[in-house]
C-alpha cells in the first residue's frame, strides 16, 4: 500500500503530523510466490499465490490494533489477511521503480498481507501497474484530486473507515481519569459497595 493511502486509512489524512508518521516504519519489501493483478472494473490491485512471480510492496511496522482494525475495514471482505514471509529490500525507496534482479535482500520477516478472496475470475490477467496508479489515480485515493481533474473522482471508500472509527470512539468515550472521576466506572462501583 502506498504510504499516502496507508496514512489516509490509519490517520484520516494522507499527510499526517510528523509525530504520527514516526509511529510507523514503511520499508520496501518483496513478497515471493505471489502475483499482483488488476481487479476487473477497479483501480486497485489484488494478490494471489503464483509460483513464478513476486510482488514488490511495502512492509509496515509499528501498527496498533486500531490501525489494523481500520485496514481490515478498508480492505473489506474481498480480501483475507494472511501470514506471509517477505523479504526486506536494502536501499530501495518506496517510490523507486523496481529493477528486476538488482535488489539486495536484508532480512526475511513474517508479516500480514491482504490476499484476494474473490477468485481469479474477478481479476484481469495482466499485472497491476503501480506507476500508472501513482500517475493517474493516487491523488484521488488520498482524497487530494484537483477540482479541475474532470476524469478523476475523489475516492469515497474511506467513508466506511471514518464511520467505524467515529463509532468506536463514541462507544469508548475515553475517560482520562481511568474511571476514577466523579461519574467514572470505578467511582460508581465504590458508591455501590459503600451502600
Amino acid at each position: 500500500m502506498a504510504p499516502g493511502v496507508l496514512y489516509r486509512v490509519i490517520y484520516g489524512s494522507a499527510n499526517p503530523e510528523p509525530w504520527q508518521k514516526d509511529l510507523t516504519t514503511v520499508r520496501s519489501a518483496l513478497l515471493p510466490s505471489y502475483r499482483r493483478h488488476r481487479v476487473k472494473h477497479a483501480d486497485y490491485p489484488a494478490i494471489l499465490p503464483h509460483d513464478e512471480s513476486s510482488v514488490r510492496g511495502s512492509l509496515v511496522t509499528g501498527l496498533t490494533g486500531g490501525d489494523i482494525y481500520r485496514l481490515d475495514i478498508f480492505e473489506g471482505d474481498q480480501y483475507v489477511r494472511k501470514k506471509v514471509q517477505v523479504q526486506v529490500l536494502k536501499d530501495v525507496q518506496l517510490d523507486q521503480a523496481a529493477d528486476e534482479g538488482v535488489t539486495e535482500v536484508v532480512e526475511q520477516v513474517w508479516a500480514d498481507a491482504y490476499v484476494w478472496d474473490e477468485g481469479a475470475g474477478t481479476l484481469e490477467p495482466q499485472e497491476w501497474d503501480f506507476e500508472e496508479f501513482k500517475r493517474d489515480k493516487m491523488k484521488a485515493w488520498m482524497g487530494e484530486a484537483e477540482s479541475n481533474d474532470t476524469d478523476v473522482q475523489v475516492d469515497d471508500g474511506f467513508a466506511d473507515v471514518d464511520r467505524a472509527v467515529a463509532e468506536q470512539q463514541r462507544q469508548a468515550k475515553h475517560d482520562p481519569t481511568g474511571g476514577r472521576g466523579a461519574n467514572g466506572r470505578i467511582s460508581k462501583q465504590l458508591e455501590q459497595i459503600a451502600v
